[in-house]
């Protein structure tokens, strides 16, 4: 999964923010990175957490030990950690979040099950995400209208 989304076009060649895609395997392994942990590891680094796999029960493993390691390398202190979500809400194709269809309601938008069933598990979680409170929600309208979810 090495998907950029073009909302993220004005900082995916320098990596300065922490993609979608790496957010979505942060997720899957339960690691809460900072932008300042970020900001700490190398431009390689940074690449190579785009692209190893975090899949499988393997691949999250060694996802999550490859950043543990790297962020106490770097920063001297050990990486924060979440609890793994099985039923997490964006692998759910078949029931969209009630703050997800509000934050679209503000702005003009209606999502149908049939759009949000359509959209890739990495759409939804990007989606999910963009449409929290207190998260900087200039992107959400971009995403919107990326994954074609304008009403026509």
């Amino acid at each position: 999964m090495n998907t950029f989304f073009e909302f993220e076009a004005d900082f995916v060649d320098s990596l300065r923010c922490i993609p979608m895609q790496v957010r979505y395997k942060l997720d899957t392994c339960g690691i809460k990175l900072k932008l300042s942990d970020w900001h700490h590891i190398t431009q390689a680094e940074r690449e190579a957490l785009v692209t190893l796999p975090c899949t499988t029960e393997d691949e999250i493993q060694a996802y999550q030990e490859y950043l543990q390691e790297l962020i106490l390398e770097r920063t001297g202190t050990p990486v924060a950690t979440l609890p793994i979500d099985p039923y997490a809400a964006w692998l759910d194709s078949n029931n969209m979040p009630v703050t997800l269809q509000e934050k679209a309601q503000e702005i003009g938008i209606n999502i149908t099950l049939s759009q949000w069933t359509n959209l890739t598990p990495l759409q939804r979680f990007a989606l999910i995400k963009l449409s929290r409170h207190g998260h900087e929600n200039k992107n959400f309208p971009r995403a919107i209208a990326e994954f074609n979810l304008v009403n026509s």
